[in-house]
């Protein structure tokens, strides 16, 4: 399968997708339809564009968004700064990607506990990536092939929303 990444350069990612016998691609840019009809499968991790309605429905159940919260607590950008302003549980989130921020279905989370005494942002957050990146390494077979079932996000059937913006492109 041909994928492309969106955003944040990760070798592990990478490496695991390589070992599966997948072609991986980054990009940090902007993307098209043009541009995104070249690939299988998109998977978005640190991305700062929101994708156009075009893009998205190219590819039903074939794009996904790996964020370091606890869906659907602290959607958009900064969600490890938003758990601590607001309080809300702290986590990671693998889901479908639709039209709206970070409200796509579930498909793989994991609550992650803080080190209250010695944490900092820099540290809790390097902790979610490599929770993120884990929980997608350990599914990815599962995640490519979309043999894992979705639900919605939802807390007392209630949809909670966090704030931020989107996130800053790095690699």
């Amino acid at each position: 399968m041909k994928i492309l990444l969106l955003g944040e350069k990760n070798n592990l990612l990478i490496d695991k997708l390589l070992s599966l016998g997948h072609s991986a691609d980054i990009i940090c840019d902007k993307i098209t339809i043009e541009t995104a009809k070249k690939y299988d499968f998109l998977i978005s991790f640190g991305y700062r564009y929101i994708l156009k309605k075009d893009v998205i429905d190219f590819f039903p159940d074939k794009i996904i968004n790996l964020h370091i919260s606890l869906l659907p607590y602290n959607r958009g950008a900064d969600p490890n700064l938003w758990s601590y302003l607001e309080d809300t549980p702290k986590g990671v989130t693998i889901h479908y990607i639709d039209e709206s921020i970070d409200t796509g279905n579930i498909i793989l989370q994991k609550e992650v506990q803080d080190d209250i005494q010695n944490d900092t942002l820099k540290t809790s957050y390097d902790r979610l990536i490599n929770e993120i990146v884990m929980l997608f390494n350990n599914n990815a077979e599962n995640i490519l092939n979309g043999s894992i079932s979705s639900y919605p996000q939802t807390i007392n059937n209630v949809n909670a929303i966090g704030g931020g913006k989107q996130a800053a492109c790095t690699e």
